[in-house]
């Protein structure tokens, strides 16, 4: 309960109908998890999800950690009867059980009802969290809104084309990575030969990223690339053994390397980081990680994705 409504009043902050429904379940594009959007809805313009025409009903798609799931629902078994008036109830979808809430709140002044499921999709939770103002509840009921509900699945993938749009940047060359997940979608992506379920650092991975706050000054670069080569998350006792500039297909950039100690099986690896700076205050950042002793075969394909990346146009 409590993590369920703590989630919903983040993500909701983010930027003649009927409750009849469209045909097929629809997935937002990058998302793993779909639903039939209620008629009168279409895809959102600024988040995962959908919305009516005037943006004033929202429905959020977004992926969790696995184990939020299994907090909710024990936490909805030890309380069945909820808090704070809020009741939790299960219900059935193809992607087996999911839980959810519904709540009265106030969006600023506009009173609202809030709606927020989980369900399982094995390696991650999906969540849905819906808003609807109170001129609209007797369109999109809390019956209309549990349906809608009950048609939520689960894809185990998303087309890599599809993926690779939601990102700034544009990728021609993935060098026979087994695996392509967004991290953060339209934000962040991994290029990997494990998975999920095996962890990434025993095999080589990449990831791939635009960050802000990069220094106008190419002499404050070099600091800068240590400095957040310093928080590349999962890497223990590591030691920067080299960082120096570079151009990358004709533009200012900075390759840094870090020897460390990777996962869960204590992994030696060799990590490279390298930070593409452009005219503006983003740079996009590139980081290889692989075993120490596949870093000799893995570096090449990790050249190869660098270079192939663009800006999209």
């Amino acid at each position: 309960m409590k993590l369920i409504r703590l989630i919903s009043a983040v993500i909701l902050l983010l930027p003649a109908l009927s409750p009849a429904f469209a045909a097929d379940v629809v997935f937002p594009p990058g998302m793993r998890i779909g639903m039939t959007p209620l008629v009168g809805m279409v895809q959102a313009k600024t988040f995962q999800g959908f919305e009516t025409d005037d943006q004033s009903v929202k429905v959020l798609v977004a992926e969790l950690p696995p184990e939020a799931y299994g907090e909710v629902m024990n936490a909805f078994k030890a309380n069945p009867a909820g808090s704070g008036g809020i009741k939790p109830e299960s219900i059935e979808t193809s992607a087996g059980v999911a839980y959810y809430t519904a709540e009265s709140a106030k969006d600023g002044a506009t009173p609202v009802r809030r709606y927020s499921m989980i369900l399982s999709g094995g390696s991650f939770s999906g969540y849905v969290a819906v808003q609807v103002p109170e001129n609209a509840t007797k369109i999109y009921s809390d019956d209309a809104v549990r349906q809608m509900f009950a048609t939520a699945a689960i894809r185990k993938e998303v087309p890599v084309e599809e993926q690779l749009g939601q990102m700034p940047f544009k990728v021609s060359e993935l060098s026979d990575f087994k695996n392509v997940r967004t991290l953060a979608l339209g934000a962040a992506l991994i290029l990997a030969d494990g998975d999920e379920v095996t962890g990434f650092e025993a095999a080589p991975f990449m990831v791939i990223g635009v960050i802000g706050s990069a220094p106008a000054q190419p002499e404050d670069r070099g600091r800068f690339a240590q400095q957040i080569a310093a928080t590349i998350p999962g890497v223990r006792d590591a030691r920067i053994t080299m960082s120096e500039p570079l151009r990358i297909d004709g533009t200012p950039g900075y390759e840094t390397r870090i020897d460390a100690t990777s996962g869960k099986d204590n992994t030696a690896v060799t990590v490279v980081q390298w930070l593409k700076f452009g005219g503006g205050p983003n740079a996009l950042r590139i980081i290889g990680s692989a075993p120490r002793d596949q870093w000799a075969k893995a570096f090449p394909r990790f050249r190869a994705v660098r270079d192939g990346i663009q800006p999209r146009g």
